[in-house]
């Protein structure tokens, strides 16, 4: 497993990202890996619906690139959101706020 992240900071997954393993892939694959974000949801700090939330580092370099993204941290984060329905798996992180953003203010 090669950790990327220690020599260039935070560093989103990709579809073929050499640091996911087998077993990882199949997580992913069958959405398994979302299933600890149901306590968060029971303990109340999530939500089922709204945006997905994102690591603390990330929130900062797109609060750096999109000042509106701080609208978006405003809200409970969500296991699914309204970027995840209507977005794709490649949308940008611009397209997936501006979906986010109708969603909150609708």
């Amino acid at each position: 497993v090669v950790d990327a992240e220690s020599s260039e900071g935070p560093v989103l997954a990709s579809r073929h990202d050499d640091r996911v393993t087998v077993v990882g892939r199949f997580l992913r694959a069958s959405r398994l890996d979302e299933l600890p974000q149901l306590f968060n949801i029971l303990k109340g700090d999530m939500s089922f619906v709204g945006p997905r939330p994102e690591r603390p580092e990330m929130i900062q370099a797109y609060e750096r690139d999109m000042p509106e993204f701080r609208f978006r941290t405003r809200v409970k984060a969500g296991l699914t959101g309204y970027a995840q329905v209507y977005g794709k798996y490649n949308t940008s992180p611009y397209d997936k706020l501006k979906l986010d953003l109708f969603y909150i203010e609708n």
